[in-house]
């Protein structure tokens, strides 16, 4: 015969609630029982004064119902016949759990559970054509290290993520290249809380995979990866589209060129550069170049439009407009109807909407911002600064190529600029992260992020933090205000001599920063979120 026993039902909620109340109890007396403690977190989060009283007057309260309120609920218990199977009475180590709370918060932990924010549009080079590299969640103030995942192919030789890794729900796609009589290609896939391998490839049937500097891009609906292959001398290289859940190759279109472009996506449509192979003197040995569009469903070529070596990553707009830049021997930002030879003869229109010339090679990813083209330029490359640097971030009336500001920089402006909040980021090949105003173009501020190392990959950008990284491996975070480096930490293995190669963007999702480096694999940071 089963045993019973009464328990009180609290009403409504109550029950629920009451749990959640002890923890909030046992949470507020921990932090309160370590002064120092409090008042360093009170100094980082203002905001959690107002929580704490908040829970304190919440507690009371319901401490207060439960007290006065015994009589009540055990009668409700017998009018309504309110009984239950009797078991083991469950037993807290509240003092424990205070403990954990406060080693979760040290250790930069979130302090609740942090939900995703869905995506409504594919996943490109940082994020999306704003390439602010940014989900919309929590963000983190500080940085603490979560995992680190390296693709280890000997003792003397594991990958380098030279690209800008794509977060696509709880799976990250990361691409990149290790040592092996030149470079092998590596495409990986690992679980955005643990770190842990999904799966990885580094061949094509018996042929191993060239080298990846592109970034990958995720479909909307998560099914499919997109990446281009290639660096920059090689060739014969392709644009790939793998399986997201295995990694198995669908389909690869060829190019007798290299795709350091990463892939933009429209619908059923990836559009992606093909830069040209160039000799020592900067001219291009072959093919100049082109634009490359591929139907995903099934791997069909659907058109190819000369550019001269546009190794920029391209843009598309909700009209299918595509936006790339061309570079070394080119130096312009071209737009390109998306649409099918057929209906482009129907409609008695060119493939080219429009040709803006600029003053140096445009490499860097386009960035849309409202009604404006953005596309930073510069006479040096990730690799050689040139003897004369000069850069120049320029922005172009969407409809028409026209030349709405201009703003020039000593060195060049390679990577992805983030764009939101009526701000511009940029990082810039002198070693200094500028904010510029959206509206005409000027500096708002200038901060080196590490001495004079250059500032090759785009930033990540909240609205309240940016998150750079230098060529020499380190990550800050800058007040989005007024560009203070508020923090710093080395991604690189400090055992493990660097070439100055790092180059991927950080990505703020969930809660987590995700970044590749050099030498020190593809690293996740966690840390005390902000309110955005």
């Amino acid at each position: 015969m089963d045993v019973l026993g009464v328990v009180p039902i609290f009403m409504s909620a109550g029950a629920a609630a009451l749990p959640t109340l002890l923890a909030a109890v046992t949470s507020v007396t921990a932090v309160l029982l370590k002064p120092k403690e409090f008042l360093r977190i009170c100094r980082q989060r203002p905001g959690m004064v107002s929580a704490v009283a908040a829970t304190i007057i919440v507690v009371v309260a319901a401490g207060t119902w439960l007290w006065m309120k015994p009589a009540s609920a055990a009668a409700s218990v017998s009018q309504t016949g309110g009984i239950a199977p009797a078991g083991p009475a469950t037993h807290y180590d509240w003092a424990a759990i205070a403990q954990n709370i406060l080693n979760e918060h040290q250790q930069g932990r979130p302090y609740t559970k942090i939900a995703g924010t869905a995506s409504a549009a594919p996943y490109v080079l940082m994020r999306d054509f704003t390439r602010c590299a940014y989900d919309g969640g929590a963000a983190p103030a500080e940085l603490f290290p979560a995992w680190t995942y390296r693709y280890v192919r000997s003792k003397a030789s594991s990958a380098s993520f030279f690209s800008s890794p794509a977060v696509a729900g709880n799976r990250i796609y990361a691409a990149g290249a290790y040592p092996d009589a030149g470079y092998i290609g590596v495409i990986a896939c690992v679980d955005a809380t643990t770190g842990k391998q999904l799966w990885a490839i580094n061949k094509a049937g018996d042929d191993f995979l060239k080298g990846f500097f592109s970034s990958p891009a995720v479909t909307q609906d998560g099914k499919y990866v997109i990446i281009g292959e290639g660096f920059h001398d090689d060739e014969n290289c392709q644009l790939r589209c793998y399986d997201a859940n295995d990694g198995r190759l669908r389909w690869g279109v060829t190019t007798s060129l290299h795709i350091e472009s990463s892939p933009a996506i429209f619908g059923d449509l990836a559009v992606v550069g093909c830069g040209a192979i160039e000799g020592p003197d900067h001219k291009a040995t072959g093919d100049t170049g082109h634009v490359l569009a591929v139907r995903i469903s099934d791997g069909k070529e659907m058109w190819r439009q000369p550019v001269i070596d546009p190794e920029s990553s391209p843009a598309i707009d909700d009209a299918g407009m595509v936006y790339i830049g061309s570079g070394f021997n080119g130096s312009a930002v071209v737009a390109i109807r998306s649409d099918s030879d057929a209906v482009l003869r129907e409609k008695h229109l060119d493939r080219v909407a429009w040709k803006t010339p600029v003053a140096q090679p445009v490499t860097s990813a386009i960035t849309l911002a409202g009604d404006l083209v953005i596309a930073g330029s510069g006479n040096s490359d990730f690799v050689y600064a040139d003897p004369h640097p000069e850069g120049n971030v320029i922005a172009l009336e969407r409809a028409t190529g026209k030349v709405r500001w201009q703003r020039k920089f000593p060195d060049a402006v390679l990577g992805a600029l983030a764009a939101r909040d009526g701000k511009v980021i940029c990082s810039v090949r002198t070693g200094e992260v500028a904010a510029l105003d959206l509206g005409d173009g000027h500096i708002l501020w200038q901060t080196p992020v590490s001495g004079q190392a250059p500032v090759l990959a785009g930033c990540a950008f909240t609205g309240k933090y940016v998150y750079a990284v230098s060529d020499d491996g380190w990550l800050a975070i800058l007040d989005g205000a007024d560009g203070k480096v508020l923090s710093k930490k080395l991604l690189n293995d400090q055992n493990v001599p660097s070439e100055g190669k790092c180059l991927s963007g950080p990505q703020i999702s969930n809660g987590r920063l995700i970044v590749g480096s050099e030498t020190g694999g593809l690293r996740c940071f966690v840390g005390p979120r902000s309110g955005e």
